[in-house]
């Protein structure tokens, strides 16, 4: 079968099914695992490179919650080269990927009988939804149910030691989760869903949801004990470098997390962004943040980095 992924997390998904030879297009984004290379790409950004930086991401953002088009150009002309039987997308976010209606109207011109599915998970059982999903339409059933085991059993682990550092008195703690800086963005969908199962409370985003806008008076009066800065499609290190450019309030370093040193620059992209095998990861390395006496070494390598005043770069 040939498969064309235009998510970066269905590209890690069908890696992990072990059809990597069966991939013959790719976005521009899909940077995982780094086999990926090899793989012909089929999108760009809108504007070229200027849709890199924060302001373009921005867009994507607070577009997805107001309604906006999509910062993404398909090559219809690379897609109808690559000669897929499958297609996989994606309708949840219309800036976040190319849109749906420009994959499907160019599957229509295209020759021959060409399979298009579209995932749309906003929970941790919808994402392993979609790996039998993918399993099922790329005739990998097995390895997908093999795959979804392994993910279901890390997945236990971390929850039941949880509950073991619960009956020990180990409470919940309570956080913010931002999936965006300036205007700040409480997390939604999936990312609440993963606090809760790494043993933390989630103060304002709400699971299943979409994101939601929110001000740095709002995390103020919730009182987080501590702040986690997952920005769609930044790594650690790019979090912690706009944390240190954004804009904040005259009273910011008054905040519970900053003045404890508990605020801290996840990887978003890898971990949280995307609907893809390493979320499980990235319950670990909550689980990690919240209880570092009960989690030794879970979290994943440059998973994060602490920052603000308490730690100077």
């Amino acid at each position: 079968m040939r498969i064309v992924s235009l998510l970066p997390s269905a590209t890690e998904i069908v890696f992990a099914l072990g059809l990597a030879d069966e991939l013959v297009g790719r976005t521009h984004e899909c940077d995982y695992p780094p086999e990926i290379e090899m793989v012909p790409v089929m999108t760009s950004d809108v504007g070229g490179s200027a849709a890199d930086d924060s302001r373009a991401i921005h867009d994507r953002v607070t577009g997805s919650v107001h309604g906006g088009s999509s910062l993404y150009r398909l090559d219809e002309g690379a897609l109808s080269a690559a000669q897929p039987d499958l297609v996989i997308t994606q309708e949840l976010c219309e800036v976040c990927a190319v849109s749906y209606r420009d994959v499907t109207r160019a599957v229509r011109e295209m020759p021959g009988e060409v399979t298009v599915i579209s995932l749309e998970p906003t929970s941790i059982e919808g994402i392993l939804n979609t790996i039998s999903t993918i399993g099922a339409m790329a005739e990998a059933e097995d390895e997908a149910v093999g795959l979804i085991e392994i993910l279901r059993g890390r997945l236990a682990s971390i929850e039941d030691r949880v509950l073991e550092r619960r009956l020990a008195g180990v409470r919940p703690r309570r956080v913010v989760c931002l999936e965006w800086l300036d205007p700040p963005f409480a997390a939604g969908h999936w990312v609440p869903e993963q606090v809760r199962r790494a043993g933390g409370w989630e103060l304002l985003g709400a699971e299943g949801e979409r994101s939601a806008e929110t001000t740095w008076e709002r995390v103020r009066d919730v009182e987080p004990e501590q702040l986690m800065l997952m920005p769609c499609g930044f790594d650690a290190m790019r979090t912690a470098d706009e944390f240190e450019r954004m804009a904040r309030p005259d009273w910011f370093d008054v905040l519970n997390p900053v003045r404890h040193g508990e605020v801290f620059a996840l990887d978003g992209s890898a971990y949280f962004s995307r609907p893809g095998p390493r979320v499980i990861e990235g319950i670990g390395l909550l689980a990690e943040l919240f209880d570092p006496e009960g989690f030794v070494d879970v979290a994943p390598p440059q998973g994060w980095i602490p920052v603000g005043p308490a730690y100077p770069r």
